[in-house]
């Protein structure tokens, strides 16, 4: 039988040996906080700064976009977690003056989530109404484009007209003077007064009645506007007011009350605190 060298047992490589301590390290630093952790109690001040801070991150908490209402019941339900953990904690043990303040702060704020939920849901609703209203002015303003045109067009071949006449009338006073005054005096003195009176008569007839087409285009065109005012105006403030309406639901209207509501508990918090630290201890 012939000699056979013995195996020899492979070396660890450097690497595996680094390993092996770092995880080791990683094991004892692990245990050291534990350690740490064990030996700490929590005081109930600590309790108290924790969930002023986390009340006041929820406070000032910033929804995403429209619809708001989809974050409330989560919103909610974070709050209500931080009350829980206060409350639950073996060494506070709250009054019935806390859990009555904290309940009358979140019934507050549900019920401004609820107005807000309502609001949101008519949404499709206002913005048919604000599209009719809108419509509805173009119909109006199109309405008062058109007689106005009407009323001026008219008016005016009217005045025109007069305008003419009148023009005629005074070029035939004119000759009629030049009648009167020139060298060959062809009708009679008689005649030449009879003309010019009828002339005269005519002339101030047409330029009465210029007068009169004036003051009727402009009392027309004043009553169609009146008319337009009285017609535009409740459109306009219609429309107005469902314009504010959709411009408030694109901004969040819960947080100005999820702050105040964040605040009360806060102060419900300090408040019980405080009368727990008045309190005197029973000796056992």
């Amino acid at each position: 039988m012939g000699y056979q060298p013995r195996a020899k047992t492979p070396k660890r490589s450097i690497h595996e040996y680094r390993k092996s301590l770092h995880e080791i390290k990683k094991r004892f630093q692990k245990r050291q906080r534990q350690i740490v952790e064990e030996k700490h109690v929590v005081t109930e001040q600590e309790i108290v700064e924790l969930t002023l801070r986390r009340l006041h991150n929820l406070g000032g908490q910033r929804f995403g976009s429209f619809p708001f209402s989809e974050h409330f019941d989560r919103w909610l339900s974070n709050v209500e977690a931080v009350l829980d953990e206060f409350r639950g904690h073996p060494t506070i043990g709250v009054d019935e003056e806390f859990l009555s303040e904290c309940s009358e702060a979140l019934v507050g704020i549900k019920r401004h989530f609820d107005d807000i939920a309502r609001k949101e849901s008519s949404v499709g609703q206002e913005m048919k109404i604000l599209a009719d209203s809108r419509s509805h002015l173009q119909q109006i303003n199109a309405q008062y484009a058109s007689a106005m045109s009407s009323i001026r067009g008219q008016k005016n071949a009217e005045i025109r007209r007069l305008y003419r006449d009148i023009d005629a009338l005074k070029k035939e006073q004119d000759q009629v003077i030049k009648l009167k005054t020139g060298f060959f005096r062809r009708l009679s003195k008689k005649e030449r007064e009879r003309r010019e009176i009828v002339v005269v008569d005519l002339l101030t007839e047409k330029q009465a009645q210029l007068e009169l087409a004036v003051m009727d285009s402009k009392a027309e065109q004043k009553k169609c506007q009146d008319d337009y005012d009285t017609k535009k105006e409740p459109v306009a403030v219609e429309i107005k007011k469902y314009q504010k309406k959709l411009e408030d639901l694109e901004s969040d209207a819960s947080l100005e009350e999820r702050w105040f509501a964040c605040e009360a508990l806060s102060d419900s918090v300090n408040s019980f605190f405080q009368r727990k630290a008045a309190t005197p201890k029973s000796r056992p």
